[in-house]
Formats: C-alpha cells, sequence, structure tokens
C-alpha cells in the first residue's frame, strides 16, 4: 500500500486542486462570461468528443494496466510496447473518423432544432476525438509505470487554468466566438503534446515493436482482451457524459450549460476515488499477476472504507450548501439544486463499494466485467431517453444515478461471489449513519441572508460534529496518528 498511499495522496491534492480551479472555472466564470448556449456548446463538443473517443484506442488502455507487467524492462525500452500501444488510437481514429464523417447528416438531423450551434461547429469534434483518445492512452502508461502525479497535475489543473484563460480572452472580445471554439480544442492539443514529452522525461521508451518477445507473451491474448473491451469501455465514461448528450437532443443548449455546471458539484464526492483508482489498478493488476489475494483484499477493504468516509464528509458539505451556492449563479441555476442532490447519492454510493472495477477487470473473469459494462451503456441510453422527456434536467441526472447504482451493484455482487472478497464492515455502517444523520440536521440550519456566512457556519458545525464522532467511534484509527496528541485529548 505504501506506493499506493503516496501517490495516492499526490493524486488526491492534484485532483482536488483542479476541482478548486474547476469551481472557479465552472461555478464563478463560465456562467458569467459565457451565455448558456455558448457554454453548453463546448460542454456538448468536449461529451461527444469523449465518448467516440473511447471506441478509438480498440480497448489498448485495459489491456495495458492488465498485461504491461509481462513487458515492463526499462533496460530494453519496454520490448517497444509504448510504440504497440499508439499503433491502435492511431488505426482506431482513422475507422471512427471515416464512420463519424458519413454519419454527419444524421447527426445534423438530431440536433438542428434545439442545438443548431453544436450542427454548426460539428467538424470541430474531429481534432478533438484524436487528442482525447491519444490523451486517454499516454494517461494509461503513465499509470502503469506508476507515474500517474503529474499526468494528473496536466488534465486535472492546467486544462482547467488554459481554459480560464480562454474564456476570460473570450470575454474581452480579443477573440471571435470561431476563435473562441478554435482555441478551445488547442487545449487538448496541448495537453496532448504535455504528455507524451512527459513520457520521455521518466522513460525511455521504445517505439520499434519487439515482435518475437511479443509473440513469446502471446500478445493475441492482450488484443483479444481489448477488443473485448473495446465497445464496453465507453460506457464507464459515458455514464457521466451521456446525460449531456441526449440533453442536447431533447433540450435547447442553454439547459444543458445549466446541467453541466450543476452537475459538476457532484464530481467532488467522487473525486478521490478517481485519483484513487489511477495507481490503485497498477498495484491490483501487479497483485493479480503474484496471485496475491491478501494484498487485494486489503486494498478493497481500506479503498471502500476511506473513500465512503471522505465522500460522506463531502457529500454532507455539499448537500446542506448547495442552494446557498447556486444563488451566487444567474438566474436559472439555482432552480437544480436536485439535479446535484440525485447525483451525489450515486457518485457516494460508487465511493463506497471501492475498487470492485478494477479488481474484476485485471482478474481472468474480467469477460463478465465487459458484460456488466455493455449492460451498463443500454441501461443508460434507455433511461436517458425515457426520463429526459418526462423530467427534463432531472430526469438526465436520475438516469445517471439509476444506471451507477445498477452497475455498482452487479460488480459488488460478482466480486463477492466469485473471489469472496467482502469490502464492507461495521465502520462503513457508521459512516452510512453518520452521513444521513448530520446530513438531516444540515438541511434543518436556518440559512443566513449572507449567504457566504451561512455557507461558512453551516459547514463548520457539520464537519465538526463528523471530524469528532470520526475520531470516537474510532472508524478510521490509522489516521489518528496525523492528529497532534495535544489535538486528540
Amino acid at each position: 500500500m505504501g506506493v499506493i498511499k503516496r501517490q495516492g495522496i499526490k493524486n488526491t491534492i492534484a485532483t482536488y486542486f483542479g476541482l478548486a480551479i474547476g469551481f472557479v472555472n465552472l461555478i464563478v466564470i463560465q456562467p458569467y462570461f459565457l451565455s448558456k448556449e455558448e457554454l453548453g456548446l463546448t460542454r456538448i463538443l468536449y461529451s461527444f468528443a469523449l465518448v467516440v473517443a473511447m471506441f478509438v484506442p480498440l480497448g489498448i488502455g485495459n489491456a495495458t494496466t492488465r498485461f504491461f507487467p509481462m513487458f515492463k524492462n526499462p533496460e530494453k525500452r519496454h520490448h517497444g510496447f509504448l510504440g504497440f500501444m499508439l499503433l491502435f488510437p492511431l488505426v482506431g481514429f482513422i475507422l471512427t473518423a471515416i464512420v463519424i464523417y458519413f454519419l454527419k447528416g444524421y447527426f445534423a438531423l438530431q440536433y438542428q432544432k434545439e442545438s443548431p450551434l453544436f450542427v454548426e461547429f460539428f467538424n470541430y469534434v474531429f481534432p478533438l476525438i484524436f487528442c482525447v483518445s491519444f490523451i486517454a492512452v499516454l494517461s494509461v502508461y503513465c499509470n502503469a509505470n506508476f507515474k500517474s502525479t503529474i499526468p494528473t497535475y496536466v488534465n486535472d489543473v492546467g486544462v482547467r487554468l488554459l481554459t480560464i484563460i480562454i474564456v476570460s480572452v473570450y470575454y474581452l472580445k480579443w477573440l471571435t466566438f470561431d476563435q473562441f471554439i478554435t482555441s478551445f480544442v488547442c487545449i487538448y492539443v496541448i495537453q496532448f503534446l504535455i504528455l507524451l514529452g512527459y513520457i520521455f522525461v521518466f522513460d525511455k521508451p521504445g517505439f520499434k515493436i519487439d515482435w518475437p518477445y511479443f509473440r513469446e507473451k502471446k500478445f493475441m491474448n492482450l488484443i483479444g482482451y481489448g477488443l473485448l473491451l473495446w465497445f464496453a469501455s465507453v460506457a464507464s465514461i459515458g455514464l457521466k457524459y451521456f446525460d449531456s448528450i441526449i440533453l442536447g437532443k431533447y433540450m435547447a443548449l442553454s439547459f444543458v450549460g445549466i446541467y453541466t455546471v450543476v452537475a459538476f458539484v457532484s464530481t467532488i464526492i467522487e473525486a478521490p476515488l478517481n485519483a484513487f483508482e489511477k495507481i490503485a489498478s497498477a498495484k491490483i493488476a501487479f497483485a493479480w499477476q503474484e496471485g496475491n489475494m491478501k494484498e487485494i483484499d486489503d486494498i478493497y477493504h481500506k479503498s471502500s472504507l476511506y473513500m465512503f468516509l471522505i465522500g460522506g464528509f463531502l457529500f454532507v458539505n455539499v448537500n446542506i450548501n448547495i442552494r446557498d451556492l447556486l444563488a451566487f449563479l444567474p438566474e436559472g441555476y439555482s432552480d437544480a439544486w436536485h439535479v446535484v442532490l440525485i447525483l451525489s447519492i450515486a457518485a457516494l454510493y460508487n465511493m463506497a463499494t471501492g475498487l470492485n472495477a478494477p479488481i474484476l477487470f485485471n482478474s481472468d473473469k474480467y469477460k463478465y466485467g465487459a458484460f456488466f459494462l455493455i449492460s451498463l451503456a443500454v441501461v443508460v441510453v434507455v433511461l436517458q431517453n425515457v426520463l429526459i422527456p418526462l423530467f427534463g434536467l432531472n430526469g438526465a441526472a436520475l438516469a445517471t444515478a439509476l444506471a451507477s447504482f445498477f452497475y455498482n451493484t452487479m460488480l459488488f455482487v460478482y466480486v463477492k461471489k466469485q473471489f469472496n472478497l467482502m469490502p464492507f464492515g461495521k465502520g462503513n455502517l457508521r459512516v452510512l449513519m453518520l452521513v444521513i444523520i448530520l446530513t438531516s440536521i444540515g438541511f434543518f440550519l436556518p440559512s443566513l441572508e449572507n449567504k457566504v456566512l451561512s455557507i461558512a457556519y453551516k459547514s463548520i458545525v457539520v464537519s465538526s460534529l463528523y471530524v469528532v464522532t470520526v475520531y470516537k467511534l474510532s472508524i478510521a484509527p490509522e489516521l489518528h496518528q496525523f492528529i497532534p496528541e495535544k489535538f486528540r485529548k
């Protein structure tokens, strides 16, 4: 757990630093500097590109996490594994770009009525798809080499800082709208180039593929594993972005813009899991290679308890303050606070179930994981198309939340049944009760006229109760070592 703790903490710091910047970007700057339609356009362009980009690498990202330990050898430049990796997104992009080009008329027909701006700027999805797909592959390569901190800063901090700069420059009318969208795309070009350069800083990767060694390691198993998860992998990312894409079909871009802002708030809750998973997945892959079930069980149990503990703290603070927070935004945003509550519950459940996905996908039962992901994709698309016309923004959030519950429950049940791994203990139950009680208390605390003071006093009250209760009940005794003796007393 040493490497996981160190890089997990570093990644969490980077992720929350990025979230702080993202908060300023999406809550403070973009709602005032961009119209709802302009904000909605940037979101739908990126969401569309990201979902498509999940198909482009042909599953090589999943395969790398699981099989890279077999090829890792710095002296031999990992037998050209990076060159082998990059073949997949290159071929995948060419094939995908051809398909998207010929389907352009279909997409125009679907979005012309409610989102004409998306149709006008549709061609920008091509460079976005290219960059996002290669960024995903390069990030996985860094994670597999236990070098996830710098990519996390680049992806979570650098991109958001550049976005703030571009939006601000556009607001000052130093850019036309066309130039703004072009600059928005260029942010991801820069991100791609930085990650590629970083790989050459910490590693000496080889582009010349050592085919005899690959044949010796039966690389077709690697390809088969990747291709099996090719279509399935889109669901894990699509769960977070299908809502924006399908919203643009049924509702105006202004509503996509509102949803983008309020939905971002709920991502604060599961950010630690995303940061932790980057390094833990590679560690779990090595443990499976060594048959070390004890380490896997230890990682699973601790990930569930500590992620639930952190997620619960964030859940309480976010939801008791959300209405005061959204009151700072322009008209139209504050009415969507239910979206945050719905998505927050799903995020907390995802945190509570821990690292069930990396455990399954790095095992020899990964085919069942692929089945679960494909099921998730079907469920989320069906629910979005049913619930959005009925309930609007709340329907989009509800569809995403229900699909997340469905997927995580399937993973939890299967991992328990197949590997006899159970992440939950008495500590998890205590955290659940604590979250329910403090959220209820927080909702009954009166709001002050001054929203800043209102948020501050509510947060201080529930946070103090949360921390003191966790300490008194010894829910996380390992954390006590970080508390100075005088504060313990």
